[in-house]
């Protein structure tokens, strides 16, 4: 029985999508619930699996194809016998008697076995990237899921090829000095993913629609680091999970939104929209580039289930299995750039929230205390916001409250 292959239903936010690889060709085998293609869209890839036994009988969107919400991109033939995974999909279109043949024929060639098995987990992309530079593939090595080959792992072979041969016939020619080769400027050539393209997309929409500015301060953080020495042993025997200084700081925020409304709020064209909750986005670099995905109803959350969900959120970015419902919303966000070392930064706005807060690196440096000069851990903080929404007194008192509660916190669960 023949059935269609629809691109799953996006949610309103999601317009397209793009065919990113069929992880199986026609005529190949496919288990229920084996994955056979992967669709990328602006926020998340969602994967398609096989609903039954049976084989791909047509692929009607090729990779690099643009779909729409429940647009068929294939034919899936239940129950029927598919060809093993080393076979070529050439083969699969062919009668059963032509294809013994060709496979008898190509019995007797060794190396066409090993292309053969080599070859079937090619990506599309990959494998015709392969036929077209006459690569073998028993000589690729794949660096996506479950040893999978990826167009860039054969461009990557390509370009070390093309450089190793480049290095060793310049060395026999290395006589005359002015004839000696200065070598290849190589440069790469790809298209920017769907998540990159809307990323960038909505960051300059951010600077040309918002009346940005940005606050900056800094707090002492040896407070804090004084705290998690004292119990981090304690807490993670208890909880299962490290204390992190993330956990401190959306606790703290979440104390400020509730004491400045403006800066929880956000704007839908001339409205202004006041949020009577918190759910606080934490933004995740990853290889496909920075998500964020948000933590609901903070308020009600303790520091241990905060630091449980950052974890878990994270896992789920780098892996890709984050769900678009788990990037939706957000009244406020907090990114952390000091992981990768950033002192100082202006972080952009994320819309249509009204405000951004930055966390930098931690650096000891020489503070007055008390007229003595006495080397302290200080973090800078940098609020960015809009000024349409929130007024500069209010920004400034917001970022203060949170360096209040951070360097005394007992402040946060005093709520004072």
């Amino acid at each position: 029985m023949s059935t269609e292959i629809k691109a799953p239903v996006f949610p309103e936010s999601v317009a397209e999508g793009t065919v990113a690889t069929w992880h199986k060709q026609p005529g190949e085998a496919c288990a229920r619930d084996e994955l056979i293609v992967d669709i990328e869209t602006d926020k998340v890839v969602l994967e398609i699996v096989a609903p039954a036994d049976g084989v791909i009988e047509e692929i009607l969107k090729n990779a690099g194809d643009t779909v729409e919400s429940g647009e068929v991109i294939g034919r899936f033939k239940a129950g029927a016998a598919g060809e093993s995974k080393g076979s070529d999909s050439k083969d699969a279109a062919e009668s059963k008697d032509k294809a013994e043949s060709k496979d008898k024929a190509e019995s007797k060639d060794q190396g066409a076995d090993a292309a053969s098995s080599s070859d079937a987990i090619l990506s599309p992309a990959a494998r015709k990237l392969a036929d077209e530079n006459n690569v073998e593939p028993s000589a690729l090595k794949g660096t996506g899921k479950d040893g999978r080959i990826s167009k860039e792992d054969v461009q990557s072979h390509i370009d070390n090829a093309k450089s190793s041969s480049d290095s060793s016939a310049a060395k026999p020619a290395a006589a005359p000095v002015a004839e000696i080769s200065a070598g290849e400027r190589i440069e790469k050539r790809v298209p920017m993913t769907r998540l990159r393209a809307s990323i960038a997309k909505r960051l300059v929409n951010a600077q040309q629609s918002a009346a940005m500015l940005t606050t900056f301060n800094e707090v002492n953080m040896g407070p804090i680091m004084e705290l998690r020495k004292q119990y981090k042993e304690s807490f993670e025997k208890r909880h299962g999970i490290k204390l992190g200084f993330m956990s401190f700081f959306t606790k703290a925020a979440t104390e400020a939104l509730k004491r400045f409304p403006a800066v929880n709020a956000s704007i839908d064209g001339n409205d202004m929209v006041y949020h009577g909750y918190q759910d606080i986005g934490v933004a995740v670099s990853t290889e496909r580039g920075l998500v964020v995905p948000v933590l609901r109803d903070v308020d009600a959350l303790s520091l241990a289930d905060i630091e449980k969900k950052i974890v878990e959120y994270g896992t789920k970015a780098k892996t890709g299995k984050l769900g678009i419902d788990e990037m939706t919303g957000g009244t406020f966000t907090i990114t952390n750039g000091g992981t990768f070392g950033s002192l100082l930064s202006t972080p952009i706005l994320n819309p249509p929230q009204t405000a951004i807060l930055g966390m930098h690196k931690i650096q000891p440096r020489p503070m007055a205390v008390n007229g003595q000069v006495v080397i302290q851990p200080m973090m800078y903080l940098a609020l960015s916001y809009d000024h349409r929404m929130i007024d500069g007194k209010e920004a400034v008192q917001f970022l203060v409250a949170i360096k209040d509660m951070l360097e005394d916190p007992a402040r946060i669960l005093l709520d004072v």
